[in-house]
């Protein structure tokens, strides 16, 4: 492991789901709002919905993709663990993904390209397609140098005020995030077993998704 630092910004927020009737219905359950549709990624049979929480960051709700073949490797985000719709991880980006997943304290996986319809982007994806420290830890992301998608995405005015992340690891997780990532709406605490839980402002008022 190299001894860098990197900046580090919060992108997503991602709910998995079994499918996506289930991973809507716990976000409906929770913030009070439908998800719009979003696309497929072909090369991990999966898709989503999403909305902008912001013009840099975004809710997510992806599954499996019945409709598509299967994608002869681990699905990303644990997916064919198929549990429960959750939230399940948040994921940050960076510059150089390569160098950051080389400077992490833990296995991130290696750096894979990805699109979906026009976008195209790179991401840090373990060969068995399960979550650095079962979620708590971010999975990384890098964008090209272009405007950030949330900008394309519906905006129905939900912004993410806070993120509390519960994990036995905390102390691990609480000295990477002091070295890269100066946001003070990432709460870690320990914690026996790991969740997430998002405060987020709605038209409506402040709801909570877990």
């Amino acid at each position: 492991m190299q001894n860098r630092h990197f900046t580090v910004r919060l992108d997503h927020l991602a709910v998995t789901a079994p499918d996506l009737a289930a991973g809507l219905a716990h976000c409906h359950s929770g913030l009070g709002l439908l998800l719009p549709q979003g696309g497929a990624h072909p090369a991990m049979a999966t898709h989503n919905h999403l909305m902008a929480l912001g013009d840099a960051e975004y809710l997510e709700v992806i599954a499996p993709d019945p409709a598509a073949p299967p994608p002869g490797r681990a699905r990303w985000f644990a997916l064919d663990q198929r549990r429960p719709a959750r939230l399940a991880t948040w994921v940050v980006r960076v510059g150089d993904l390569d160098a950051a997943i080389a400077a992490a304290p833990l296995d991130l996986g290696r750096a894979i390209e990805m699109s979906r319809d026009d976008l195209r982007w790179r991401i840090a994806v373990r060969d068995d397609g399960s979550l650095p420290m079962d979620g708590a830890f971010p999975t990384l992301i890098e964008w090209p140098d272009i405007d950030h998608p949330a900008g394309m995405m519906v905006d129905l005015h939900a912004r993410l005020r806070q993120l509390q992340i519960e994990t036995p690891q905390a102390p691990v997780l609480s000295n990477w995030l002091m070295q890269n990532m100066d946001d003070r709406r990432i709460q870690v605490r320990q914690a026996p077993l790991f969740r997430l839980t998002a405060q987020i402002t709605v038209p409506g008022g402040q709801r909570e998704l877990r």
